[in-house]
Formats: C-alpha cells, sequence, structure tokens
C-alpha cells in the first residue's frame, strides 16, 4: 500500500491527515493511508529515508522543515527553484525525491476563489521570513499586488528572501519599529509560526485601516491573537489559515494523483465550523 503523510514539528495538531482522507473519499479511496510524522529540524533526509523503505510514495512538508526539503530533493518543480522551499515531495521511480511548493497557490486560490478577494495594487507586508514566507512571496508578487514589504525577527533572513526574489522595485525589507512610519497596508500576512503580537511584540507600529485584509497562515487557537489585534485596530476581514491549507493540499493531492483535482467547497464546508 502506498503511503503519504505531513511531515514537520509539530504535527500532532495537523489537520492534514483528515483532509486527504476527504479528498480520497470523492475519488472511491476509502483506504488512504495518510500519517502525521513528527520530525525534527535537520532530521528530514533520515525521516525520508525510513519512510521509503515502508511505502511512503508522497510527504507535505511543514515547519520548520521547507527549506531544509528544498535540499534534499534530485527534481524541483520552477516554483520551488523560484522560492527556495518545497512543501510537497514525490518519491520517484529510480530513487530520489521530486520536490514540488503548493502553498502560494493554495494561497492565491483560497484568498481570490473560495473567499472572493481582489489582492491587486494592495500594499503588503508579510511578517516572518521563513519557509512559509519564501513560499508565498512570489505567488502574492503574481497575483498583482503592490509594494511588498518584508518584517522578520532577524533582519538578514528578511533581506535574503528580498534579494532572492530580486525585484527591489516592488520589495522592501523593514524593522518592526520603522512600521509606523511605512503607512497603512491593505494586505497583512502574518507566516510566523507565532502570532506577531508576541513574536514581534506587535502593538502600535501596525497601521491597519478597515479596508485591510489580515492573514494569519496559522488557524485555530494559534490564529486567537492576531484575530484579536485585527478586530481592536478596527479590521473587518481576518482570515485564518485554514482556507489555504485545503487549498494546498488540494494541489499536492493532484500531484500524486494524475492531476485529480478535489473539490474543495465541502471539505472546507465541513472543518469550517471546528477550527
Amino acid at each position: 500500500m502506498s503511503i503519504y503523510a505531513v511531515m514537520g514539528s509539530p504535527v500532532s495538531h495537523s489537520l492534514s491527515p483528515a483532509i486527504h482522507r476527504a479528498f480520497a473519499a470523492q475519488f472511491g479511496q476509502p483506504q488512504l493511508q495518510y500519517e502525521a510524522i513528527e520530525v525534527p529540524a535537520g532530521g528530514l533526509a533520515a525521516a525520508l529515508e525510513s519512510f521509503c523503505a515502508r511505502g511512503g510514495v508522497g510527504a507535505n512538508i511543514t515547519a520548520p522543515l521547507k527549506r531544509e526539503a528544498f535540499g534534499v530533493c534530485t527534481i524541483l518543480s520552477p516554483r520551488a527553484e523560484r522560492s527556495g522551499a518545497v512543501n510537497t515531495i514525490s518519491a520517484m521511480p529510480d530513487g530520489g525525491w521530486q520536490g514540488d511548493l503548493t502553498d502560494g497557490d493554495g494561497l492565491i486560490r483560497a484568498l481570490t476563489g473560495t473567499l472572493g478577494q481582489d489582492l491587486r495594487d494592495r500594499r503588503t507586508l508579510v511578517l516572518g521570513a521563513g519557509g512559509a514566507a519564501h513560499a508565498i512571496v512570489p505567488a502574492l508578487l503574481d497575483a498583482g499586488v503592490g509594494s511588498l514589504y518584508l518584517v522578520n525577527r532577524n533582519q538578514a533572513n528578511a533581506d535574503a528572501l528580498a534579494d532572492r526574489i530580486g525585484e527591489p522595485s516592488r520589495v522592501h525589507t523593514r524593522r518592526i519599529e520603522q512600521l509606523s512610519e511605512v503607512g497603512a497596508f491593505d494586505l497583512i500576512v502574518n507566516t510566523a509560526t507565532e502570532s506577531p503580537v508576541t513574536a514581534f511584540g506587535l502593538k502600535g507600529e501596525l497601521i491597519a485601516s478597515p479596508r485591510t485584509l489580515v492573514v494569519d497562515l496559522n488557524y485555530g487557537e494559534r490564529a486567537y491573537a492576531l484575530r484579536a489585534w485585527a478586530a481592536v485596530h478596527g479590521v473587518q476581514t481576518f482570515v485564518d489559515g485554514l482556507p489555504m491549507l485545503i487549498e494546498q493540499a488540494a494541489l499536492s493531492y493532484a500531484l500524486w494523483n494524475d492531476g485529480a483535482m478535489p473539490d474543495t467547497t465541502p471539505v472546507y464546508a465541513s472543518f469550517a465550523d471546528k477550527y
């Protein structure tokens, strides 16, 4: 039997197994085996070797392993190559792993499709510069956002991401304390695994308006702090990471199943009231 998994740390809370089982049910695969495997930073290569030995053929990669996954793959898709991160890997017939990246396209599908948001020309702030930020920034730029600002606790990592993107006229880096000088943002995306309220000490440095769209790639309890911050600051549209999680999972499922694309609408509806 072919085995699939999500790998990262922590993953005990992950909804990916349940989401992929829901997709499999749409295509008459009730016995799909999809696991959550705890893998610490630095342990991905060994985990994949063990996974492959017992029948593993595909895995989703989550924090903190997305950039590590980039380095262990033999073949990379153009979107993974551009971003420097991988979140979907597939075993190749002759050995090794092929890496792809569905996070960015999953986010855009969630925001513009599922939620009907227009991203064009939005002045954008991305909080964090890890694997998730590497994954979504190119997709946001391709979706037509305006100027994009990167903020990270480690300034060098934000600068490195901006350099990798290579669009200095659109992509800029700032320190958190400089944001009040930049002005209001139309789109704020938190890519850090922690809430920016705690990770960055976010208070009054960030200017939002009622038309601002705030997105936290976390979901459930991990998104509560930023949701509360958005409400206090008059933001009317807050989106957690559940829609993106489901859309990127659907894209991964299609990669593993000859392009068979699940219907995400009923899956999102079944999870939306629970998380």
